[in-house]
């Protein structure tokens, strides 16, 4: 039986009566409650959780917070409107939540981050000492990175920076995302490889290792595994992490020090 991770940084929740936003890029018909999260963590031995904002929402995030406010266990990053107002903001640190989402994947045209809002919620992010949480795909990470990094706030990539397929670590974002966490303010979580491949997944991960190390790394499971519910299940995400990380003291630093240490410090 492989010792369980201390904490999962990245899961979603939600109720199927949550409003939707327009022509979202799926509709899940049932509803995966904080309560069956939990269910989930304590069944596997994991003790903490980061939930992840989810664009199917938008900026609703009525029920996150009140899962946040419910369960000490667990923090949250959101998806705003970059024209939020400050004190919205800290009401939200006090509730749990430690950074804002960017939810780029799958845009067909990318937001001018440059924009007085959005220089101005992330000058907000980083008084808080919150963190910007992006995800998009790895081609356009090079540009997005260099911004943000001029902004100052801590970063972090999702599931492997999603590299393009072809290219691999090749890929100039995944390129660029090496050079970012070797600047000291930026994390990647290596999560969902079920997405990406197996093979391609550990080659991501050790790739990562081997030329970072292990310090700027988080584990996450990503579950309800949208779109894969049926085929995947938690214990197969587990089960990843040993695969790519075979060394123990290594694992524990990725599943425990590093994310206590970023989301409950």
């Amino acid at each position: 039986m492989h010792e369980a991770p201390m904490v999962d940084c990245h899961a979603h929740v939600w109720t199927q009566d949550m409003p939707f936003i327009d022509n979202p890029r799926h509709t899940p018909d049932y509803d995966f409650t904080a309560e069956q999260y939990l269910a989930q963590l304590d069944e596997h031995g994991v003790q903490f959780a980061v939930l992840a904002g989810a664009s199917l929402f938008g900026d609703y995030n009525d029920y996150m917070i009140d899962v946040l406010r419910k369960y000490k266990r667990l923090r949250g990053t959101v998806i705003l409107n970059p024209s939020v107002e400050r004190d919205v903001l800290t009401g939200m640190k006090a509730d749990g939540v430690v950074g804002v989402r960017l939810m780029f994947r799958g845009l067909k045209t990318l937001p001018d981050i440059t924009t007085y809002e959005y220089r101005r919620l992330f000058r907000r992010v980083r008084d808080l000492d919150w963190h910007v949480h992006l995800h998009t795909e790895g081609p356009r990470l090079p540009p997005l990175i260099e911004l943000l990094e001029s902004t100052g706030v801590k970063l972090v990539i999702d599931h492997f920076g999603t590299p393009d397929a072809e290219k691999g670590i090749a890929c100039a974002g995944f390129q660029r995302m090496l050079r970012s966490i070797e600047r000291g303010r930026t994390w990647v979580k290596i999560s969902a490889g079920y997405r990406i491949g197996p093979d391609q997944a550990a080659t991501y991960a050790r790739e990562l290792l081997r030329t970072v190390g292990p310090d700027r790394l988080l584990w996450a499971s990503d579950s309800p595994f949208a779109s894969f519910e049926t085929k995947v299940k938690y214990q197969d995400t587990i089960d990843a992490l040993y695969d790519w990380v075979p060394d123990a003291a290594t694992r524990r630093k990725i599943t425990a020090e590093n994310p206590i240490a970023l989301y409950f410090s």
